[in-house]
C-alpha cells in the first residue's frame, strides 16, 4: 500500500506507525502543508492518511490551505471511496469536509484520559481487540460538534462525545492520540500552541504519565493498526 499522508507540523508525524509501515513494506509520501507543500493529486495513491497540528479547522484566513485539504479529503472519501484515517485535526477535518461541525470544546482535554467504546464501536473491526475503556493522550480544545451524515460515533469520553467516527466502510477517525512515541510529548511540546494548553509544569506531567502507559499505548497502536489494514489491504 503506498498512503498520502497530510502533515500540519514536522513534529506530528505518523509516530510508531511508521515502524508497522516500514515492517509490512508499506511506503508513504509525508507532504508538510504547514510550510506550503503542494497538495499531490490522488491518483496513485491507495489511501490517506491526515495527521494533527495546532490549527483550527476554521482558521481558512490563517491558513487558506485548508480549504484546498479539506476539498482533497472530500475527494478521497466520497467520490473515491479511498481508505482514510484522521487523528485530532485528521479528525475534525474529516467531519467538517463532510458537511459536519467542529466548534471550540467547553472542556479541553490535556493528558492521558480515559475514552470509551460506543456499542457501535465495541463491535467495530477497526477496534476489535482493544478495551471498551482505555486511557489515550489527548491535546486538544476543540472537537466534532456535529457529525457528518452518515457517520457513525464509534467512541466518547466524559467530556467529548464524539472521540472516534467511522463514514462509510472505510473511513476512520479519532480525536485522541494513539500514535505516540517515548519523545513524542517533548517534541509537541515545542509547538507553542501546544505549550499554553499544557501551564506550567505541564510538560514534565504528560510526560511521566505518557511514559507510563507507552507500552500498553504502543500496543493499542498496533492492534489499530492491524485492524485498519484488515479492512483496507
Amino acid at each position: 500500500m503506498h498512503i498520502l499522508v497530510l502533515q500540519h507540523a514536522v513534529v506530528e508525524h505518523p509516530g510508531i506507525f511508521r515502524s508497522f509501515l516500514a515492517r509490512d513494506d508499506h511506503t508513504y509520501d509525508a507532504v508538510e502543508l504547514d510550510q506550503g507543500a503542494a497538495l499531490p493529486a490522488l491518483d496513485g495513491y491507495d489511501a490517506l492518511w491526515v495527521m494533527g497540528g495546532p490549527m483550527d479547522v476554521w482558521q481558512e484566513a490563517e491558513h487558506p490551505w485548508l480549504r484546498a485539504e479539506k476539498a482533497l479529503i472530500k475527494d478521497a472519501v466520497q467520490t473515491r471511496n479511498m481508505p482514510f484515517l484522521g487523528l485530532c485535526l485528521g479528525h475534525q477535518l474529516l467531519a467538517e469536509a463532510l458537511g459536519g461541525h467542529v466548534g471550540k470544546s467547553n472542556v479541553p482535554e490535556v493528558g492521558v484520559m480515559d475514552v470509551s467504546l460506543t456499542a457501535a464501536g465495541t463491535a467495530a473491526t477497526i477496534f476489535a481487540k482493544l478495551p471498551q475503556r482505555f486511557g489515550c493522550l489527548q491535546w486538544h480544545s476543540a472537537e466534532v460538534i456535529t457529525m457528518p451524515v452518515g457517520a457513525i460515533c464509534l467512541a466518547a469520553s466524559a467530556a467529548c462525545a464524539v472521540q472516534a467516527m467511522q463514514w462509510g466502510a472505510q473511513a476512520f477517525s479519532a480525536q485522541f492520540h494513539i500514535e505516540i512515541e517515548p519523545d513524542t510529548v517533548l517534541n509537541w511540546a515545542e509547538i507553542p500552541e501546544y505549550a499554553v494548553a499544557l501551564g506550567a509544569g505541564g510538560v514534565e506531567r504528560m510526560g511521566a504519565d505518557a511514559a507510563v502507559h507507552m507500552a500498553v499505548f504502543n500496543q493499542m497502536a498496533e492492534q489499530l493498526y492491524t485492524n485498519w489494514m484488515a479492512i483496507n489491504g
